[in-house]
């Protein structure tokens, strides 16, 4: 199979050109741009990309690469600081950018380059850079130019070397895919040989020659991407799994119920449930600030865990449902800022006695984790659940976290979701849900007077979760929505929605 190696030079949108590049059917990895030559002779690149980032190619100590990867005699493409860096290394010149450019551009190309095959001469693309070419490397010419920069893309066809100025991973730029499939499809020959129908039967068979005849432990949360990493190692190894399902009284309507039985009914798992509602309600009581119910939460589970995997007996492999995102996020597949830490990645929790950890979604993004759970079997319900926070309803209800309000908030967020369904609008918000606010107001209700709680709906349409806009909910559904609540949920006379984009805002509440 061919595959592209994404050297990172610590762009923003970094993890988006890895989507993009999967989502053309042809499979890639991010690294840092520190790796090593023996590294990259080991991952045998078929095509190299090299990605914008924050440094200027001319100041010293400026991130670099060995010029000799220009002749390996691959296809490689430079966006943003990787097309100055390709003109830098080559023999050319960079300099200040007399005029920056920033946000959406019109660019013209010349129509003589395989890069802009199909696209209209002119279009609008996203800039977002500082430095510019000055003077292109020796056998360079210019493929497309905007008003503020002439060299908006180079190229040296005869050694198929690309660079672009602008980024064709975003949204914003009109015809950044057809860019994409033009380097991928017709400059490198690739096919679209990436897909989780042809990636199973290898998923499997990697985990059952790593797992041998040994036994492996996993914490089922109930989410999509553990319920699939245990979909998939079962398929590889039976009843070598155990999962433990640490059942914390915070999961949505019925949803704990639901996962027991997929995973015992369906995929005959062997899972233990603890059921340790009161527990943990018992370390929330009178709880109210939003980072220590998480911190409250985390430690708790971690304790649960220990007492029930020590039941269980030695065990050589902890699994965990680390996928792509999780690992670049967290500095470790590429050289990226950190954007922030993830309990599942980086080692071997301490006090547990595993002697090494299993990660079969280390490679995947998440809509490849749900593709992958509906090539294994996973009901679509399962596969296609809204994204949901490891301490679950605790961050969705403001102020302390009680019994009663658990039991208003599943109902809420159950009704909000059922109606969303029924309108269409489940996969197209990309994550949505209810909050119980802390406010209590007067109502009338059976012309009696009430005082109970107003719950709030939120729904967002994002890309990547780092920004995300509220969603243009109808307002017939909004109305359904509220009137079924305040009708059906008891202790809930008020309902809102919030209009909040992020930022200021977050998507979750707390």
């Amino acid at each position: 199979m061919k595959r592209v190696l994404i050297l990172d030079f610590g762009g923003q949108y970094n993890l988006l050109i890895a989507r993009r590049v999967r989502e053309c059917g042809v499979y890639c990895e991010i690294k840092s741009f520190r790796i090593s030559p023996e590294e990259i002779r080991a991952f045998a690149p078929d095509a190299l990309i090299f990605t914008g980032g924050p440094a200027t190619v001319f100041d010293e100590g400026a991130p670099m690469v060995d010029p000799a990867l220009f002749s390996m005699g691959i296809p490689v493409l430079g966006i943003c600081y990787g097309m100055q860096l390709m003109t830098h290394l080559l023999g050319g010149q960079c300099r200040r950018a007399v005029t920056r450019e920033y946000g959406k551009t019109e660019l013209h190309h010349t129509g003589t380059s395989r890069l802009f095959a199909g696209v209209p001469e002119t279009a609008v693309y996203w800039m977002s850079h500082g430095v510019e070419v000055e003077k292109l490397a020796p056998d360079f010419c210019i493929t497309a130019s905007s008003q503020g920069c002439r060299h908006a893309a180079i190229e040296c066809e005869g050694r198929r070397l690309y660079g672009v100025q602008f980024h064709p991973e975003v949204m914003h730029t009109e015809y950044g895919t057809q860019i994409l499939e033009n380097f991928l499809y017709g400059i490198c020959g690739f096919s679209r040989e990436w897909t989780m129908s042809s990636y199973v039967d290898t998923a499997i068979a990697e985990c059952r020659e790593k797992i041998g005849d040994k036994r492996v432990l996993l914490a089922l949360s109930g989410g999509v991407d553990s319920a699939v990493a245990a979909a998939l190692l079962q398929k590889a190894v039976g009843s070598q799994l155990t999962c433990i399902f640490v059942d914390h009284g915070l999961l949505r309507l019925n949803e704990g119920d639901d996962v027991e039985r997929v995973m015992k009914d369906e995929f005959h798992v062997d899972i233990r449930r603890i059921n340790a509602q009161d527990r943990f309600l018992d370390k929330l009581a009178g709880v109210t600030e939003p980072e220590s119910k998480r911190k409250i939460i985390g430690e708790e589970f971690i304790r649960v865990f220990e007492t029930e995997a020590k039941k269980i007996g030695k065990v050589h492999f902890l699994a965990q449902g680390t996928i792509y995102p999780d690992v670049v996020e967290s500095g470790l597949g590429g050289e990226s800022t950190v954007i922030k830490s993830h309990h599942n990645v980086g080692g071997l929790p301490e006090h547990v006695d595993f002697e090494e950890i299993i990660e079969p979604l280390r490679r995947l993004f998440k809509d490849e984790v749900r593709q992958l759970g509906l090539e294994l079997g996973l009901p679509e319900s399962l596969v296609w659940r809204q994204p949901f926070p490891g301490p679950g309803l605790a961050i969705r209800i403001i102020g302390e976290v009680t019994r009663s309000k658990l039991d208003i908030l599943r109902q809420a967020d159950a009704i909000f979701r059922e109606e969303m369904a029924l309108a269409g609008l489940d996969r197209t918000a990309n994550q949505y849900f209810a909050a119980l606010t802390n406010m209590r107001s007067v109502g009338v209700m059976g012309d009696e007077r009430t005082y109970d709680y107003a719950v709030a709906l939120r729904s967002v349409q994002t890309q990547d979760f780092m920004t995300a806009t509220w969603s243009r909910l109808p307002w017939e559904l909004l109305d359904k929505v509220s009137g079924r609540i305040v009708g059906e949920v008891p202790h809930v006379n008020r309902v809102l929605y919030d209009v909040t984009s992020k930022p200021p805002a977050t998507v979750e509440w707390e």
